[in-house]
């Protein structure tokens, strides 16, 4: 058994593969390579089933169907997990916090997100560290200015999706905003909603801080926070060359500073 599984073992990581087809298809993870491409968006792919579960976007097919709410779902996987929404059925347990998830990949991204402090993947522009892939290649495109989502409707790109979605609601009146019943805040999708809901009004605060042990219910919160228990101070007043913690408060010295100033924004700068 161990004969066979060192036979497809991954020489970067060291990750056993049952095949040589599910090993060259992992290597492809380290090199970056993804030899199928879509032939409506140029979008690439690592492996065949992936580009033809995106295809599906393209055609709008929808095979698989709830029989509960009749909504539609590109991919099997996608229904069984939304069938839990009618049955409540959470099997997915965080050991830590006792969080509870109806998917698999939400459960695994809450382990190396809010529980786990190793971040493997490195900026080559800028050397910042993450958690996962999918936050590198989301911050790498900061650094190349890169723009995947375009607008249907105009001219306008933008390097997020959620941008675009909000882009679409309020230019073009496309799209439905979700509204919490108890504050009133809109979202733009659903999970934002959720996620609203669960950290604001029920409680739930997933990220703790390694110091002290306050929970938050962002990850901004908690990296503001994280300043009480450092000296460093980056932003700084232009008039008397003071140093503040957070952009917020140097803007409100600026006002004592000088009251007399229109624009606030140019007198502060980030060393």
């Amino acid at each position: 058994m161990n004969i066979h599984r060192d036979k497809y073992k991954c020489t970067e990581c060291g990750k056993c593969c049952r095949s040589s087809y599910y090993l060259a298809t992992h290597r492809r993870s380290h090199s970056g390579e993804k030899p199928f491409e879509c032939t409506v968006c140029s979008k690439r792919f690592t492996q065949a089933g992936n580009l033809v579960r995106h295809s599906r976007i393209h055609s709008g097919e929808k095979p698989y169907k709830c029989h509960v709410c009749s909504k539609a779902f590109s991919r099997s996987r996608d229904l069984n997990v939304h069938m839990r929404v009618h049955t409540g059925d959470k099997p997915y347990k965080c050991s830590l916090c006792d969080k509870c998830f109806s998917d698999s990949g939400n459960f695994q991204k809450h382990k190396r997100r809010v529980h786990s402090n190793r971040r493997p993947y490195h900026c080559p522009y800028c050397g910042k560290l993450f958690k996962t892939n999918i936050e590198l290649k989301h911050h790498v495109r900061i650094h190349t200015y890169t723009k995947l989502y375009s607008c249907r409707h105009c001219s306008d790109c933008f390097r997020w999706l959620d941008q675009l979605k909000t882009h679409l609601l309020k230019s073009h009146n496309e799209g439905t905003w979700f509204t919490c019943d108890i504050c009133q805040q809109q979202f733009i999708t659903r999970d934002n909603l959720k996620r609203h809901s669960l950290r604001r009004h029920e409680g739930v605060k997933p990220y703790v801080c390694s110091e002290c042990l306050k929970r938050f219910c962002t990850s901004y919160e908690l990296r503001s926070h994280r300043l009480v228990h450092s000296d460093f101070r980056q932003f700084c007043c232009f008039l008397c060359n003071k140093y503040y913690k957070h952009k917020g408060t140097v803007k409100k010295h600026f006002k004592r500073c000088y009251r007399n100033f229109g624009s606030v924004d140019i007198w502060f700068s980030k060393t």
